[in-house]
């Protein structure tokens, strides 16, 4: 009942029209990438659905060595040509369809257990401006990696979408 007071009252599209401009505020551009960057990813993501779904190691080793064999039977084609592009969307549409419905995520990236658990102290709030030498104060993403210059994080703002696992 009070979802449907929501509508009747117009709430609801305004909200969804508010977070998705909010969202918007955080996303960046996505990178334009080299044929040899999208195999390399389209190869990663492969080797990660399939740890999904391969519960033993050996039968994830044998899994993957299967997707290598398939990468390298197609290693010598032109990455100019059409059937190259043709060979990695359908490679893509693979992959969706394979995709497992609740995969594994390492512990401490967006959607793992150990997530923004025990986040290091930033150093100017340990030591203030008086920072000893050696010592370098970095900015480090929600998933403690390092931010690097024009990567997610640059901004000082992140937005974590944790319905999706995601982090923009």
């Amino acid at each position: 009942a009070c979802q449907r007071e929501l509508v009747a009252a117009g709430r609801v599209s305004r909200m969804n029209a508010e977070f998705r401009a909010a969202v918007a505020h955080f996303k960046q551009a996505p990178p334009v990438l080299t044929h040899s960057q999208k195999v390399c990813r389209l190869y990663k993501r492969a080797l990660k659905t399939a740890y999904s779904w391969a519960v033993f190691r050996d039968r994830f080793i044998e899994e993957a060595e299967e997707i290598r064999a398939r990468f390298d039977a197609n290693a010598h084609l032109d990455p100019q040509s059409k059937k190259t592009e043709l060979i990695i969307k359908k490679a893509e549409e693979e992959l969706l369809d394979y995709t497992h419905p609740d995969p594994y995520v390492v512990p401490y990236m967006p959607g793992g257990t150990l997530f923004m658990r025990n986040a290091p102290v930033p150093y100017l709030a340990i030591y203030g401006e008086n920072l000893p030498e050696g010592v370098e104060d970095v900015s480090i993403n929600p998933d403690c990696s390092r931010v690097r210059e024009g990567e997610k994080g640059t901004v000082g703002r992140v937005f974590i979408d944790y319905a999706n696992k995601e982090m923009y």
